[in-house]
């Protein structure tokens, strides 16, 4: 039957502010009925809007009391001349509200517009990059053909060079050999010579090697004194010299043995 209200509480338990019942009198009308409409995060805590219409209110209420009474056509005319008055005040503030929300409406517009053409901008930036990107690698790879298309028609102008007049040409063995380059060395590929498919003619098989039985005789070759070692200790350093003093060397080793233990 009692509702508490407490600072001491946190954030994520809290609700609604605690709102006790209440009873009206006759004949009374509280002010703080008017505010039952406004709840909390809709209209409280009151802010600079809730407080110009709660003073609307107040004025309202005041000038409807200030009405003359419908007694007789003097008041009934000057209750009408007061009523269009509050009505052209109440169109003029209903207009001013109007041009203060279509205000916001714009700025907000204005915000959203920007932040689309801001969008719009990274995106063209972004398109206009990649395409810069094609293009760059499109001309580096015409570029490498060229080139390679270059390198090949060097080649073959030198080739036809060497033999301008088209004689033939006896064969000279010992130029071939001395020469790396030719053909003995390193035949094309495009005169029927395929150098991978005997890649492994020069891979060492040793029946050592590649056999059990070879290793355990290959084992059995092996003198005792390769399996077989023997280590002689190291003699420990002398740090004291004959005189009974501990050298410099000796006092450092004593200090990082204590540092790592």
């Amino acid at each position: 039957t009692l509702g508490t209200q407490t600072d001491y509480r946190d954030g994520e338990a809290q609700t609604d502010p605690y709102s006790p019942e209440y009873v009206v009198h006759s004949g009374s009308v509280p002010e703080i009925l008017t505010l039952a409409t406004l709840t909390w995060g809709r209209g409280l805590p009151a802010g600079q809007a809730e407080m110009e219409i709660i003073d609307r209110i107040r004025e309202k209420r005041a000038w409807e009391a200030a009405l003359p009474p419908m007694d007789s056509p003097s008041n009934i005319a000057k209750r009408l001349k007061m009523m269009e008055a509050m009505e052209r005040q109440e169109w003029a503030y209903r207009e001013e509200e109007i041009d203060k929300l279509q205000k916001v409406q714009l700025e907000l517009f204005k915000k959203l517009l920007q932040r689309r053409e801001e969008n719009q901008n990274e995106l063209d930036a972004m398109r206009l990059y990649n395409q810069w990107q094609n293009h760059q690698k499109a001309k580096e790879e015409k570029l490498r053909k060229i080139q390679r298309d270059c390198a090949l028609m060097f080649r073959k102008l030198i080739a036809k060079r060497k033999n301008l007049m088209g004689k033939l040409e006896r064969r000279d063995i010992i130029k071939e050999y001395n020469d790396f380059s030719s053909q003995t060395y390193a035949p094309l590929s495009r005169n029927g010579f395929f150098p991978d498919n005997n890649s492994d003619y020069y891979a060492v098989k040793n029946f050592y090697l590649n056999t059990f039985a070879g290793l355990c005789e290959l084992e059995k070759s092996v003198p005792d004194s390769v399996s077989q070692l023997k280590i002689k200790a190291p003699k420990p350093k002398c740090t004291i010299t004959k005189t009974g003093y501990i050298k410099k060397s000796g006092r450092l080793d004593a200090v990082l043995a204590q540092v790592h233990q």
